[in-house]
């Protein structure tokens, strides 16, 4: 299945995608499942049955949000491609490097992501975001994927000189409308396998950052399991894993993403995240 909450005509709902439209599940389950987050708690108990019977409405007509806009948490796993972690110099590690995102800095696709008035450092991370759906504290390796709801694409935007002004990066991924996730969750039994599939961000229709997944440093089932040591991991919860090399502030000069610009961050088998540029209104 594929899975993402849009407003239609002004009104917030989730629902199913089926080829070119929006299965409106969410209007025929909204006394069990008032958003997108309840549904996968659920574990998407009933949602096919109310998809096939929801109004189908053309994805034109959509206003794409945040797959998950209200999650518990989002926790981003830095530094987890041998290229990205090479071009910035850091030391080799033995577990995740672990920051958080907050839910009001997300944006949706389609939406625009929005440099702020105060920096001009606006760079890209295309990434692989995992949406948790079953609860749990200290998860071992080997039931990590039982865990996983889905997939989506995701753009941890960053505002570079802020994530530099010390040595802890929150306040340069957190300016508002930066995060974007999109344009929907995908089930792993429908996307399959991750190490093969390749991750493409492309600024300017020009590829900027490429990879598989198998490239990562601590795969999908080691980022659980060290998470959900020192937090329990919720139905909703989203893991960031990681952008490989390539991103603006490593290049000479350095490529920033300005107003006018487009950014797209694709990943084989699941779909196209795409997002214009735009400066933040005064």
């Amino acid at each position: 299945m594929r899975l993402s909450t849009v407003k239609i005509a002004g009104r917030a709902t989730w629902g199913v995608i089926e080829g070119d439209n929006f299965r409106d599940a969410g209007a025929v389950l909204a006394s069990r499942y008032p958003d997108l987050k309840a549904a996968i708690t659920a574990g998407f108990a009933g949602v096919n049955d109310a998809a096939a019977s929801a109004a189908a409405i053309p994805l034109a007509e959509v206003e794409w949000l945040p797959v998950v806009p209200n999650p518990d948490k989002i926790l981003c796993v830095g530094l987890n491609y041998e290229t990205h972690r090479k071009e910035t110099g850091r030391s080799e590690v033995e577990n995740p490097t672990i920051f958080s995102r907050y839910a009001n800095s997300q944006t949706g696709h389609l939406a625009p992501i929005v440099r702020p008035r105060v920096s001009v450092n606006l760079d890209f991370e295309g990434e692989l975001a995992v949406i948790i759906g079953k609860p749990g504290r200290y998860i071992p390796r080997a039931e990590a994927m039982d865990h996983v709801a889905g997939y989506a694409c995701y753009n941890d935007g960053s505002v570079r000189d802020f994530q530099y002004h010390t040595h802890q990066f929150t306040p340069g991924k957190n300016f508002p409308d930066t995060g974007a996730f999109g344009p929907w969750m995908m089930t792993p039994d429908e996307l399959g396998p991750l190490d093969d599939l390749r991750l493409q961000t492309r600024l300017n229709g020009q590829v900027v950052q490429e990879a598989t997944f198998a490239q990562m440093i601590f795969d999908i089932a080691r980022q659980i399991e060290y998470c959900s040591t020192f937090t329990r991991l919720e139905a909703g919860d989203v893991i960031v894993s990681g952008t490989p090399g390539g991103v603006g502030a490593k290049r000479t000069p350095p490529l920033w993403m300005k107003p006018g610009d487009v950014v797209e961050i694709e990943i084989d088998g699941l779909g196209i995240l795409h997002n214009p540029i735009k400066d933040e209104a005064h």
